[in-house]
């Protein structure tokens, strides 16, 4: 899609970055027909005022950046809210996952929280495909596929986390299972760190590819 690109390449938001890159594996393979986004994003993703406001927070201090203290707390309100009462952080994932997925009329809803995390975000994603999918195939792929780094050993504890996820650049997906509510459902944990990943290093990866 870089190639085909003749205009300017914006880089995506923070949060459809990490979701989209397994999304894209699971797409190839399965085929997704709904996407429902749960974010847990940290307070980085809002600049100093964000963390300062965390920082803040824990020594008994108002915030002065969140409308209410982020201390003990989420927060689902990330940027502002529009008429329909979605956020603006929520549309984006909708609008820009449509986009890159290259599936202009997929179903796909967000709701965006932030939490007291000072770094890497968080997405519990929840998707329904076309056939059923093949967990022992996926996890496979997935292990081998350039960018993910495969945590996803319950027995061993083991699953993505934003304390290890911080500083990477690659995400890390985990918690794959198949979501029995609905036909060809799948659940999956995707962490990482929104500063490199959702931003930094995926400007580098774009810039690299154009090289290339």
């Amino acid at each position: 899609e870089i190639v085909k690109n003749t205009g300017i390449i914006a880089n995506p938001n923070c949060s459809t970055i990490q979701s989209v890159v397994p999304l894209k594996v699971i797409d190839n393979l399965y085929g997704i027909k709904r996407v429902i986004y749960s974010t847990y994003q940290a307070v980085s993703g809002s600049g100093v005022k964000g963390v300062r406001d965390l920082e803040e927070g824990l020594k008994g201090n108002r915030p002065t950046n969140y409308p209410h203290p982020i201390v003990n707390n989420c927060l689902p309100h990330i940027d502002s809210f529009l008429d329909n009462n979605y956020t603006k952080e929520e549309e984006k994932m909708i609008n820009e996952t449509r986009k890159i997925l290259g599936k202009p009329n997929l179903a796909v809803t967000a709701t965006c929280v932030r939490v007291p995390v000072m770094n890497a975000h968080s997405i519990s994603i929840n998707v329904e495909l076309e056939k059923s999918p093949d967990l022992d195939e996926l996890r496979e792929i997935l292990s081998k596929t350039k960018g993910i780094i495969l945590e996803d050993n319950v027995k061993e504890n083991r699953y993505p986390m934003a304390i290890n996820a911080d500083g990477k650049d690659e995400v890390f997906v985990g918690r794959l299972r198949k979501d029995f509510s609905v036909e060809n459902g799948l659940n999956l944990w995707v962490v990482a760190d929104n500063i490199r990943k959702g931003a930094a290093t995926n400007t580098v990866q774009i810039a690299e590819l154009l090289m290339q």
